[in-house]
C-alpha cells in the first residue's frame, strides 16, 4: 500500500439486522487504537467522526419483508457522498461499521470515481438476498445484491445509478452459509465464491492469488468489504451472526498481508463489531490489527 492520508469515517448503522450493539462498532475499533496503529505505521490520518443514524425505537419498521428501508437509503446516501468527498481529495476511505448494510453506500460512493470497480466480499454470508428471497427481512443481508443492481429500487439506485459493480469484477472469500434464494443468484450471474471448502483444500495463499487476480483484471480500483464474521467465531466472537468454521485469525492475516502486496487496494470497510456481544474488546483488536496488515504491517 502507497501511503495515502487516509480518512476514517465511522458508521454506527444498526437498522440493518436485528441484534443490537453493533452501532457502536465505531467506537470500539477507535478505542483499540486504531489511529495510533496507522500513524506508527506512518501514515497521515484524520477521523471525520460518524455518520448520523436515528435508532430504531425512532422510527418505523416498515415492510417486514424490507426493514426500515427508507431510513437505511437516506444514511447510506449520506455515507456515499461523505466516502465520495474523502475521494475527491485524493484520501483513502476507511469506513468503520456498523451492519453490512452500510456496504450499500460505502460501494456507492466509492464506485461512482471508478470505471471499473473491483471488490472483495470478505464474509460467512453472501448478502444476496432481496425483499423476495429474505429469509428475515434484513438489509444487511441484501448489500452485495443491491451493488450488483438487483433487489428494491431503492436500495439498487442508492447514488443515483447502478449497478456499482460487475459480477465479473466481485470475488467472495469465506462464504459458508448461503440461503437457496442467494444460492440461485451466484449461480445466475456467474459470481466467484471462494466457500471455506475451497480455503480449506487450496490453502489461503492460492484462494487470494486467484482472487486477487480476478479483482484486478480489467478494473481501475479495488474495494475490501470485510464482515468480521468471516472470521471463526473463536477467534472474533463480537459479531451478530457468528457462523461456526471460518478463516483463522492468522489465514486472515495472510489475506490482509497479500491484499497489501498487491497494491490493488483503494479503499475498505470493516463492519459487523458488535461490542455488545464480544469479549474484552476482542473482535475490534482484531479489526485493528488486521487494518493494520491491510495498510502494510510486517512481522520483519
Amino acid at each position: 500500500m502507497s501511503k495515502q492520508p487516509v480518512s476514517v469515517i465511522g458508521m454506527p448503522m444498526d437498522l440493518g439486522q436485528g441484534r443490537r450493539g453493533v452501532d457502536m462498532g465505531p467506537s470500539a475499533i477507535r478505542y483499540a487504537k486504531l489511529q495510533a496503529t496507522l500513524k506508527a505505521l506512518g501514515y497521515e490520518v484524520e477521523d471525520l467522526g460518524d455518520i448520523q443514524v436515528p435508532s430504531p425505537e425512532s422510527i418505523d419498521i416498515g415492510d417486514n419483508h424490507l426493514k426500515f428501508l427508507s431510513p437505511i437509503c437516506d444514511v447510506n446516501e449520506a455515507l456515499a457522498n461523505a466516502v465520495s468527498a474523502v475521494i475527491e481529495r485524493k484520501r483513502f476511505p476507511l469506513v468503520l461499521g456498523g451492519d453490512h448494510s452500510m456496504a450499500i453506500g460505502t460501494i456507492a460512493g466509492v464506485a461512482k470515481h471508478y470505471n471499473n470497480l473491483g471488490l472483495i466480499w470478505y464474509d460467512a454470508h453472501g448478502d444476496l438476498n432481496t425483499g423476495d428471497t429474505s429469509p428475515s427481512g434484513n438489509i444487511h443481508g441484501m448489500s452485495l445484491a443491491a451493488s450488483l443492481g438487483i433487489g428494491h429500487p431503492a436500495l439498487v439506485n442508492v447514488g443515483g445509478y447502478a449497478p456499482k459493480v460487475k459480477p465479473e469484477n466481485v470475488v467472495m472469500v469465506g462464504i459458508r452459509e448461503l440461503d437457496k434464494g442467494e444460492q440461485e443468484i451466484a449461480r445466475e450471474i456467474g459470481l466467484k465464491v471462494f466457500t471455506m471448502h475451497e480455503i480449506d483444500r487450496l490453502g489461503m495463499a492460492r484462494v487470494m492469488e486467484e482472487a486477487l487476480a480476478i479483482v484486478g483484471k480489467n478494473t481501475d480500483g479495488v474495494h475490501l468489504s470485510l464482515d468480521l464474521d468471516g472470521l471463526d467465531p473463536k477467534d472474533a466472537p463480537g459479531v451478530g451472526t457468528p457462523v461456526p468454521g471460518g478463516i483463522t485469525y492468522r489465514e486472515s492475516h495472510l489475506a490482509l498481508e497479500m491484499m497489501s502486496e498487491s497494491n490493488l487496494i483503494t479503499s475498505a470497510e470493516f463492519v459487523e463489531v458488535n461490542p455488545i456481544l464480544d469479549r474484552e474488546n476482542t473482535t475490534a483488536k482484531v479489526a485493528v490489527a488486521l487494518i493494520s496488515s491491510l495498510f502494510g504491517k510486517k512481522i520483519l
